[in-house]
């Protein structure tokens, strides 16, 4: 089965008020078994526009990356980090066809 996958990307204008979203989404992750893979790293943006972070988060599944979302835990998290930055956020189930 494939895995699910939060991509991330986010620009922060508040750090101070959005450090109790990030401290919070660490145990609402952990009910849905879910790691970073990406989290704020270097990167480039060679094309298209870019946000000041980035972060792909790896789920057991499309189906529970999509049931985080929308736990009512992670929409009541959604509130504390409105107010401090912009996201765009995507949902997205992996590949697990044929490789080159």
């Amino acid at each position: 089965m494939a895995k699910g996958y939060w991509i991330g990307r986010v620009n922060v204008h508040n750090e101070e008020g959005y450090k109790p979203y990030a401290a919070a989404n660490a145990a609402i992750f952990k009910k849905f078994g879910a790691k970073f893979v990406v989290r704020a790293g270097k990167f480039e943006c060679p094309e298209g526009a870019a946000r000041s972070r980035n972060v792909v988060i790896e789920f057991p599944d499309y189906a529970t990356a999509l049931a985080c979302y929308h736990s009512p835990e992670y929409q009541q998290n959604i509130k504390v980090r409105q107010p401090h930055s912009v996201a765009d956020i995507l949902i997205i189930e992996g590949y697990d066809g044929p490789q080159p």
